[in-house]
């Protein structure tokens, strides 16, 4: 019965076909008896007759390819009831819109059971003139309204589709949550690595499940944003840790750490679940820079005794320039001895036994000195 009614709407649009055109082969018949019955008019007329054939000829070929090509979405329209006449299909090719993309999508938003009163022919016109994919937004739409689940609506689905974004692949990763691997492959890095506090290195491998988060899709971050903020949550969550034993024997206190930081916040996604897909431990990161700290710190002091050192030699340098000057000192004093001596003669303040005593006193001292170092006593010659 549904497919009864435009058959019937097509046939009468058919027989009114008809009926103009008898009334133009008429009108025909009656333009040649005139010519006819009126032989002066007969070369004016042939010409006049001439082009408004060629005119009607134009305008019969034009109408028929625009019939052979918008019938069929006429057709379409009609059968599927999508509301959509054929002036509109006219009046759509004016402002340069495809009618086929929006009958097609008008068809499905209809068969669907989408809102009319918000899936419209003017609004799907005004979304394809603005640039937009009118059948992948009608796709998304139509998924969002099975599933039941998913608040979709027309302004906000144009808008993401308008933004770049794909809302048919928002929309089921909505309904069917996506997993991202943590680090990505092909990243360059197998694993994350982080540090616990006794300096033992674990590298961890995190897969995150996402869910597309619709209303923070413009604008929102993308996954890029979600893997930098799960690896530096993972990466501290590991830091915090007294020992890696801790974190090897419970890897669920990274996951619960890192969701409990509300890392999804301000981007396009919503994160469902962290899970841990592997732990491997690393190198004593610990204890290796104490050896290094160790050899710094020998290098340090090696350069500090070599300082002292050099200090010391110098030091030594300085007393024993010392030593010879005193001992230039001395010997010019030992000669103002001799020379006193003489003047103490020359003037009789000193007389020779005097001398003798003086020597015998300074021999007998030298021997006390000598028998007490047991060294021989200084033969060298005294005044």
């Amino acid at each position: 019965m549904l497919f009864w009614v435009p058959l019937v709407q097509t046939r009468d649009f058919i027989d009114q076909a008809m009926e103009l055109w008898h009334q133009l082969t008429n009108l025909w018949n009656q333009i040649v008896n005139f010519l006819s019955e009126n032989p002066m008019w007969t070369q004016i007329g042939t010409i006049v007759l001439v082009v408004l054939g060629l005119i009607c000829t134009i305008v019969v070929l034009i109408a028929l390819v625009a019939i052979t090509y918008y019938f069929r979405l006429w057709i379409q329209a009609k059968t599927t009831r999508a509301g959509i006449s054929i002036w509109d299909l006219l009046a759509m090719t004016f402002r340069h819109v495809d009618p086929e993309v929006i009958v097609r999508s008008k068809i499905m938003a209809v068969q669907a059971g989408l809102n009319p009163k918000e899936v419209t022919t003017r609004a799907l016109e005004s979304h394809y003139l603005a640039g937009g994919n009118v059948p992948q937004v009608i796709r998304a739409l139509i998924a969002a309204h099975k599933a039941g689940i998913i608040p979709l609506d027309w302004k906000l689905a144009t808008a993401i589709d308008l933004a770049g974004r794909d809302v048919l692949e928002a929309v089921q990763m909505s309904v069917n949550p996506k997993v991202i691997d943590c680090p990505r492959p092909g990243s360059g890095k197998d694993s994350l690595d982080g540090v616990a506090k006794n300096g033992v290195q674990l590298k961890v491998k995190a897969r995150v499940t996402v869910r597309a988060n619709l209303l923070r899709l413009i604008g929102g971050a993308t996954e890029e944003t979600i893997i930098a903020r799960v690896g530096e949550g993972i990466v501290s969550a590991i830091g915090s840790a007294e020992t890696h034993q801790d974190v090897l024997a419970n890897p669920a206190m990274i996951s619960q750490t890192v969701l409990n930081r509300r890392l999804d916040a301000n981007t396009a996604f919503e994160i469902v679940s962290i899970d841990i897909a592997k732990i491997d431990v690393g190198e004593n990161i610990g204890a290796q820079l104490q050896a290094d700290q160790a050899v710094a710190d020998m290098e340090l002091a090696r350069a500090e005794a070599e300082g002292r050192r050099a200090m010391a030699l110098a030091l030594e340098q300085e007393y024993r320039a010392l030593i010879e000057e005193n001992r230039a000192k001395l010997v010019q004093a030992e000669a103002e001895v001799f020379r006193g001596m003489a003047e103490a003669f020359q003037t009789g303040k000193l007389g020779i036994l005097d001398y003798y005593k003086l020597r015998n006193l300074q021999a007998d001292t030298e021997m006390r000195f000598a028998l007490a170092l047991g060294k021989p006593a200084d033969q060298s010659p005294h005044p």
